[in-house]
């Protein structure tokens, strides 16, 4: 392979909904890029990006596969990223090292809920695309209909640049209007015939054409002046001008296509070669590069993808991590297309390539040259929607079953295991059920564990909402020294200003405060603490110790044993012994007496509740709300988006087990979801009665 200058390279990722076909398109990228001879199938299993084992029994795309094309001079780095919307952390890996994206859209279904989320994304991180209507020879495509939604999604940004002829099973031709020429397919490999338009296509095209010159001209103040005068642009540049257009987002040229058959991917690739933007990366600088994804393969062990920020890679360069000072040589680089791997010397910024057994190897880690101190950040991942809880069967593999997942993760940054101290479990989260059930797999077949995936608990919350006094006195004699303590406190919600007049055993109370002690809980929440002891009752000594009892309590709410938060604690009296008054007696005279008079404050139990906001086709939007309302929802705004509705609402994270599963399940697979910690709230009574009963029973087992 020979090296190329950062002018001449161009990083895309292919993106789109599932069943779109941009594995089949990349496909057909590669064999015009004469990086393979054959174009192989989905059906077949013998495509080059999906050819992972759990892709080829799943025939669709689960993780981001890195390929790369050489064509007219340039090379062309492709990331494959997964449609499914469980699998979407590939695609926001790519985002972090790509400078612009060819969107893909199914010609039988138009824009979907995937395809918008994905141009959502694109706008946020202002992404230029490049849209190729995929699969125009399918019995449903329907040109008409996919203008329409086209243009629903995108408005005044979409720019057409062709338009097919004969959509659907007699799909055969390709009218494009910037280089005013036809493309007719004369069989099913691609081979085509460039012609002047045919006179029947004739009016469509220059009413096509005069269009796309005025969107170009749109773009750049020059061409608007010499379009106003001459009434015309040339090629070149409309091209300019669409090239302004697309790198600021305001313009989304659209191109005709039949990945499985090799139609028109030639002229989207030569176009992305001409318009899409080259890596903004220093060729001088000093050395960089950035490790955007890594991987276990059977032959070679851990590989490491990467992007060569600035300057240089070359092989058996010395590189540094700034973050932990840890050192790195690497004794080969490659050139990556799938499996395919080519030995190069040098790769150039803003090339792409990989190298095995770095020890610095996670995704998210920058290697610099030595001293340089450069870091480029990590990747920005979405947050998780689907978790549960997860053992070994066999009690003895849990180390093994932490190790395999802590592997797992290594690889998939989206896969998050976090063992929870407060609930006792471990809990997997990620993009949905389909994801876990990969992590099932490999764990199954891959690391021969046999595990349990059940509901997680949930984290609920303790409080009160009275006020409440209670005292309790600690004595021990056993032989030797004895344990005395005596605690009477009061407590009441942490919230409003800070009261000190009380009803204490039936007379009006006035506390003053000695000492304070107030602690943010690292649960959330808080706990204040009072000293309001008078005439030496207790000696100051032994508050921290009253502290800490309280504080142990409240990791073990008294209710459901869940932690208990935003607590004043006023303790007003006591007793203490001369000699038995010991620190251990005044922990467990403080935490019985918090507990006694938690019972009797009102206690309340607070659940955690998500925003969560659904963008689903307009049809399904009663089925969804209902759903919502059966999970104990609250709805909030209701508003459309581009042909799509989009619901609020505020659901308890008690009824979105598996809410994923369920959405696909109602929606046919075309709606998708996002949900964020908002707060916590009480229960409602019922739920209330039903979790005391609960963990009565449990405790009664235990015991």
């Amino acid at each position: 392979m020979k090296e190329y200058s950062t002018k001449d390279i161009r990083n895309v990722v292919l993106l789109g909904a599932t069943k779109s076909g941009k594995t089949t398109f990349a496909e057909a990228m590669l064999y015009e890029g004469k990086v393979i001879d054959r174009r192989g199938t989905v059906e077949d299993k013998n495509t080059v990006s999906d050819n992972n084992e759990l892709e080829k029994l799943n025939q669709r795309s689960i993780y981001a596969t890195p390929l790369y094309a050489e064509f007219e001079g340039k090379k062309i780095n492709i990331i494959d990223a997964p449609g499914s919307d469980d699998f979407i952390g590939g695609a926001y890996a790519a985002f972090k090292v790509c400078e612009s994206g060819i969107l893909v859209i199914n010609a039988q279904q138009g824009v979907e809920v995937g395809t918008e989320a994905a141009i959502r994304r694109a706008e946020e991180i202002k992404l230029p695309l490049v849209i190729a209507v995929n699969q125009l020879d399918s019995e449903k495509a329907d040109w008409d209909n996919i203008q329409n939604s086209m243009k629903e999604a995108l408005g005044g940004k979409l720019v057409t640049v062709q338009f097919p002829v004969n959509a659907g099973i007699a799909f055969d031709g390709i009218v494009d209007v910037l280089t005013m020429k036809y493309y007719h397919f004369k069989d099913d490999k691609g081979t085509c015939e460039i012609t002047d338009i045919p006179a029947q296509y004739a009016d469509d095209a220059e009413m096509a054409r005069e269009a796309l010159i005025e969107k170009a001209a749109e773009y750049d103040d020059a061409l608007m002046e010499k379009f106003f005068e001459e009434g015309t642009l040339s090629e070149e540049e409309i091209i300019g001008g669409l090239n302004k257009g697309i790198a600021s987002g305001e313009a989304y040229p659209v191109f005709c296509a039949c990945g499985k058959k090799d139609m028109g991917v030639k002229r989207i690739m030569d176009f992305v070669c001409s318009a899409a933007p080259a890596p903004k990366c220093e060729e001088s600088g000093p050395a960089s590069l950035f490790i955007y994804k890594n991987d276990v393969e059977q032959h070679l062990g851990e590989v490491s993808f990467f992007k060569v920020m600035s300057g240089s890679i070359t092989t058996g360069i010395d590189l540094e991590d700034a973050a932990s000072g840890n050192k790195e040589r690497l004794s080969a680089i490659y050139a990556v297309a799938g499996s395919k791997k080519e030995a190069v010397n040098v790769l150039k910024a803003g090339d792409f390539g990989c190298a095995v057994k770095l020890k610095c190897s996670k995704s998210g880690t920058t290697l610099a040259a030595p001293g340089s101190g450069i870091n480029h950040g990590k990747i920005s991942y979405p947050a998780p929607k689907y978790r549960c809880a997860i053992k070994a069967k066999v009690q003895q593999d849990e180390q093994k079953l932490g190790d395999a997942l802590k592997k797992i993760s290594s690889t998939d940054p989206t896969v998050i295991v976090e063992y929870s101290k407060e609930l006792r479990q471990t809990i997997l989260s990620g993009n949905g059920e389909q994801h876990i059930n990969i992590v099932k797999w490999l764990l199954n077949n891959e690391y021969k564990l046999d595990v349990e995936l059940f509901a997680p608990k949930v984290p609920y919350r303790e409080t009160i909402t009275k006020v409440a006094t209670a005292q309790y006195r600690h004595k021990k004699q056993s032989g030797g020294a004895g344990q005395f303590g005596e605690v009477h406190l009061l407590v009441c919600p942490a919230e409003g200003e800070l009261n000190t007049k009380f009803k204490i055993d039936g007379k009006e109370t006035q506390l003053n405060i000695k000492t304070q002690d107030i602690s943010e809980m690292e649960w959330g929440g808080k706990l204040e603490f009072y000293n309001c002891v008078v005439g030496g009752a207790i000696d100051l000594s032994f508050m921290p110790a009253i502290l800490k009892g309280i504080k142990e309590r409240m990791v073990e709410g008294p209710l459901t044993g869940s932690y208990a938060r935003d607590i004043r604690v006023f303790v007003y009296d006591g007793k203490m012994h001369p000699v038995d008054s010991k620190e251990i007696a005044f922990i467990i005279a403080g935490r019985n007496a918090f507990k006694e008079a938690f019972r009797n404050a009102g206690p309340k139990i607070l659940e955690p509740i998500y925003n969560v906001e659904v963008m689903t086709p307009a049809e399904y939007q009663g089925a969804v709300m209902s759903d919502l309302q059966n999970r104990r929802g609250m709805l909030g705004d209701m508003g459309a988006d581009k042909g799509f509705a989009i619901l609020k609402a505020r659901v308890p994270l008690a009824e979105l087990y598996r809410y994923s599963t369920t959405l696909s399940s109602i929606t046919a697979g075309s709606a998708t979801f996002t949900m964020e910690f908002a707060d916590y709230q009480p229960v409602p009574g019922d739920v209330q009665n039903k979790l005391l009963a609960e963990y009565a029973a449990q405790e009664q087992e235990e015991d």
